[in-house]
């Protein structure tokens, strides 16, 4: 039989972007009170690593990257950009304990050009994003990392797009996954999760040749994404429910409800 902890952790880990908090709150209503969040530690540092949680840093207004490719021992994680650890807390997404922790890699000089290419990226297609480059597998491959939300829940819905890539220091190659999340909740709730697995060669190890693959990549899945929403849109949702109706004219709603009220008042007899 499922335990509590295990299905509140499933609800940890499914949380749409920008509503673990509201997830939270159901957790603690569902469980009357009970201590379960405590409990709940590895879930959220799942969550977190896998959505590229961002936070800002103490006395800093940057937002850096939770990841398990920037992740130290204990629940500290380190920033190439600011050359800076920290300690994570996962349930509360707070950072602490910021400490100095210079870039040591034999390909530094790689990783430096890669954040700043990135950085131009990012700023031009991606408002409000965070991304990080970090050397992984002993020094032997680079993951580079881009995450952008956007969070409207006035409008109900919330967005996250995350890009996880992996450079192989020994050929020029690129692999990695595209994730798109969107969250709409008015009167009902649609879900879109989506990826998109990217296995590319680059023309050569340097900090442009990879961010421009990279920017292909990503335009080429939006614009696949663009062309599966229009045919959607034509087809199985064209062919669920009328656009109009069979007099070609849309219905006034508050005219319709205005009859009925003139029907009640008059004895259930139309005029």
């Amino acid at each position: 039989m499922t335990s509590t902890i295990e299905l509140a952790s499933s609800f940890i880990e499914g949380a749409p972007p920008g509503e673990l908090a509201d997830v939270v709150a159901d957790i603690q209503t569902l469980t009357e009170g009970d201590d379960v969040i405590s409990s709940l530690t590895p879930a959220f540092e799942r969550y977190n690593e896998s959505q590229l949680t961002t936070v800002k840093l103490p006395g800093s207004s940057q937002e850096v990257i939770v990841s398990e490719f920037n992740k130290l021992e204990g629940n500290r994680y380190f920033d190439t950009e600011s050359q800076t650890s920290f300690e994570f807390d996962h349930v509360t997404q707070t950072a602490s304990g910021a400490q100095s922790s210079p870039l040591e890699s034999q390909n530094a000089d790689l990783i430096k050009s890669l954040q700043k290419a990135l950085a131009i990226h990012a700023q031009e297609h991606y408002p409000s994003s965070s991304h990080g480059v970090y050397p992984i597998e002993n020094d032997t491959a680079i993951a580079i990392l881009l995450v952008a939300n956007r969070y409207s829940p006035n409008n109900f819905w919330n967005g996250r797009f995350r890009a996880i890539y992996q450079v192989p220091v020994s050929s020029p190659a690129l692999t990695g996954k595209i994730h798109i999340d969107v969250h709409y909740y008015e009167d009902g709730n649609v879900a879109l999760n989506t990826s998109k697995p990217v296995d590319l060669s680059v023309s050569s190890l340097s900090a442009e040749a990879i961010v421009s693959r990279i920017a292909a990549a990503e335009r080429d899945y939006q614009e696949e994404l663009n062309r599966a929403f229009v045919a959607l849109s034509e087809g199985a949702f064209k062919g669920l429910r009328r656009q109009l109706p069979i007099t070609r004219q849309k219905v006034e709603w508050e005219k319709v409800g205005g009859y009925r009220l003139g029907q009640d008042i008059s004895g259930g007899k139309a005029r």
